[in-house]
């Protein structure tokens, strides 16, 4: 018996996140615009070498099933399944199949909802969530060392055996009742409205960091390596980003990463499109190095849809590092945490293959009254310990603002 997917177009433009119940939110949202979605038709975890795969059949799997009637036909309508990827393979993956899903672009709106049920009603009156105290935990790597393990991977780069290694941290909080994923969606869209808002089986952030946007052919890779921390004196900001835009150390963790994402690409597209120089982004607490690589699909890669792309492009090395077996090596021997799906593919893919996904950066992993964020810093031979802690400190600040 065939399950039914029902897409209908909706009037009015809809703050999106004020939709979501309390219980296992999903999003990808950034401006405004985009897909947030609830309760659970089905889902299911991956893991292993071969996950991208494994995921790409159970996908198809249920699409077998699905009788699909949309009457909106725009990117993000009709079945869609939301993936957030382990950074590692040896950790899971989530999939999830959301009942109904709400999407927003350029003024326009649409419901999709899955089973014979009657149209949803959606809520009209935003709920407000009561602030939590947090307690946060000693970390288990110190920060003395945290740079200690930078030392030791700038003395790796030195003496030639890799050119560049991503080296994360963490941080744990307890919080005093249940946190609510969408006061935390709410609070780093205000701050962090020209970044990606996501949340998928408890992990959330705001990722400026587009892994993959796949539509009709067209590849967009927005990649980020190099960082300044903002003053918030414009003046000061103004000359911070030129001194980071002629940065020898960030050009060169920059390039590593761009040139990662340009190779994985080149092998499907037809033509690519990778700028000389990169721009400077601006978010509210620091500023990134930034490239948009884009690309037209060949013509003969008519098979090639975003787990195809996915499963080259990660890990990049704007999150592991070049070359990319030793820098994860290093990672592996050096820093001390398990990543989860932080540094992995999240966001969504439809029924076509194609999809928008970012790096999940930025971001936390709750349960319940628990949170456990992250941060990472791309480690070059420029590289200075007491620098990347700070860096890293500044990364830890839009998860740390909007819990509180």
């Amino acid at each position: 018996m065939m399950i039914s997917i029902n897409t209908v177009r909706l009037g009015e433009h809809l703050p999106l996140f004020d939709l979501l119940p309390a219980d296992a939110p999903i999003a990808w949202v950034r401006g405004g615009d985009g897909l947030v979605g609830w309760g659970v038709h089905a889902s299911t975890t991956v893991s292993g070498p071969n996950r991208f795969n494994d995921a790409r059949n159970w996908w198809h799997q249920q699409l077998e099933k699905f009788s699909v009637a949309d009457a909106v036909h725009v990117s993000g309508t009709g079945a869609i399944l939301f993936t957030s990827f382990s950074f590692s393979e040896s950790e899971e993956s989530v999939l999830i199949i959301p009942k109904v899903i709400v999407g927003q672009r350029n003024g326009k709106s649409w419901l999709t909802w899955i089973g014979e049920t009657a149209q949803p009603i959606l809520p009209t009156v935003k709920t407000i969530s009561n602030p939590v105290n947090l307690t946060w935990q000693n970390e288990l790597i110190s920060q003395s060392d945290w740079e200690e393990q930078v030392t030791k991977l700038v003395r790796e780069i030195q003496s030639g055996n890799v050119d560049k290694v991503v080296l994360a941290r963490d941080q744990s909080a307890k919080a005093d009742s249940e946190i609510d994923v969408r006061s935390v969606l709410r609070n780093l869209a205000r701050e962090y409205p020209s970044t990606w808002n996501f949340a998928v089986d408890g992990l959330v952030g705001a990722t400026p960091e587009l892994l993959l946007r796949l539509n009709k052919g067209m590849v967009t890779s927005r990649v980020l390596a190099g960082t300044i921390s903002k003053t918030g004196d414009d003046e000061r900001d103004l000359a911070l980003a030129g001194s980071l835009a002629r940065s020898s150390k960030d050009l060169e963790e920059h390039n590593y990463a761009v040139r990662s994402v340009a190779e994985a690409l080149e092998p499907f597209c037809s033509s690519t499109n990778v700028p000389e120089s990169p721009f400077v982004l601006h978010l509210t607490n620091v500023m990134h190095l930034a490239t948009d690589v884009t690309g037209a699909l060949a013509e003969t890669t008519k098979q090639v849809d975003s787990f195809t792309l996915l499963e080259k492009l990660h890990p990049s090395a704007a999150v592991c590092g070049t070359p990319t077996q030793k820098a994860f090596e290093l990672i592996a021997a050096n820093e001390g945490i398990k990543r989860g799906r932080y540094a992995g593919p999240v966001g969504w893919i439809d029924a076509s293959g194609d999809g928008e996904l970012g790096i999940a950066l930025r971001c936390g992993q709750i349960s319940g009254m628990d949170i456990r964020i992250f941060a990472g810093c791309g480690i070059v031979n420029g590289s200075l310990p007491a620098k990347e802690l700070a860096e890293s400190e500044a990364k830890f600040a839009p998860m740390r603002s909007a819990l509180n």
